[in-house]
């Protein structure tokens, strides 16, 4: 708080005061879809963003072809200077980010920063987190809180420092989180919710009246990233426990089991009242598609099967009896 506070002091001393949003010069980091609403509400708001920095194109696809990300694909129609550097630590990004002569810089969905760049504006550089910090630090807080059961999380901005999601926080809200939320639903919730904290935030430093919130120590739940292990269905938990894993790896990268020896992504489920007999099977009864856990039966609603799109359970029932 005491370095902040200097650095701000000696900031208002140079050769200019900052007065008005449209002065103070942004330089955002970002690349994929959640990020691109944070730098749109920033725009839309009358701040002044002189440049964005993204991940470099990447090929994907059958044909391999070049793919732009989603905040590259935003600034670029907007006009915005945009850079994609491939090392974070070369002396050659260090002087082109040096020469936007950023009074601020924001960071959102993006790779760790070396000290040397976030460390590099005045006013510093801030980070949206999409959890209520301490809760889920890590890159897959989202899924994370889902997974595990939780009622409620929520987004956070916060100064960055040496250890990731440590920081000095700016502001935070909490939302709730609803039995009907999967993945998707609460991504796009935040995403908005952490787009109005991010203005949020900016209007308050540009005031310069606000108090920074240490962290709080303990042990805290966090939120690593998410590998094939996270998406494999235990069928050896509970019913409850096996949707929320359900909920929390849909749509993207979806939960998995396989069936009739090939696999099945699992996009939604149903947790039944009726008891479980053998934990681990599947059975077609109708046009429902029955999953033992160790208490209770769930109904999987919404499949992939291999090879396929994703259906209903019921055309999934059907096309297998048209086989």
């Amino acid at each position: 708080m005491a370095t902040f506070i200097l650095k701000y002091w000696y900031y208002l001393c140079g050769s200019y005061m900052i007065w008005d949003k449209k002065d103070l010069r942004i330089v955002f980091f970002g690349t994929p879809d959640f990020a691109v609403c944070s730098l749109k509400n920033i725009i839309d708001n009358g701040f002044n963003v002189v440049g964005v920095v993204t991940s470099a194109d990447k090929p994907a696809g059958r044909g391999y072809k070049l793919q732009e990300s989603a905040v590259k694909k935003y600034a670029v129609e907007k006009g915005l200077n945009v850079l994609q550097p491939l090392n974070l630590k070369s002396l050659e990004f260090a002087s082109e980010l040096q020469s936007l002569r950023a009074d601020i810089q924001i960071v959102i969905a993006f790779r760790m920063l070396p000290e040397s760049v976030w460390n590099m504006p005045a006013l510093g550089t801030f980070n949206l987190h999409a959890s209520y910090l301490p809760n889920y630090r890590g890159a897959a807080p989202i899924n994370r809180a889902i997974m595990n059961g939780e009622k409620e999380t929520g987004v956070t901005t916060f100064f960055l420092k040496h250890e990731i999601d440590t920081g000095n926080i700016i502001l935070q809200e909490k939302t709730d989180i609803l039995p009907s939320d999967n993945a998707g639903i609460l991504h796009d919730r935040l995403m908005q919710q952490g787009a109005e904290l991010v203005v949020k935030s900016l209007e308050l430093i540009l005031k310069g009246n606000y108090v920074l919130s240490p962290q709080l120590s303990g042990d805290f739940p966090h939120a690593p990233k998410i590998f094939t292990e996270d998406c494999l269905i235990q069928w050896h938990h509970k019913a409850e426990d096996i949707n929320n894993q359900i909920r929390g790896l849909s749509p993207y990268p979806a939960a998995f089991t396989d069936f009739m020896d090939k696999k099945l992504k699992v996009f939604a489920a149903e947790v039944t009242e009726e008891k479980a007999t053998e934990t681990g099977k599947i059975e077609i009864r109708g046009h429902s598609l029955l999953a033992h856990g160790t208490d209770l039966i769930l109904n999987l609603t919404d499949v992939q099967p291999e090879g396929k799109k994703r259906m209903s359970a019921k055309d999934f029932i059907n096309g297998l009896h048209l086989v």
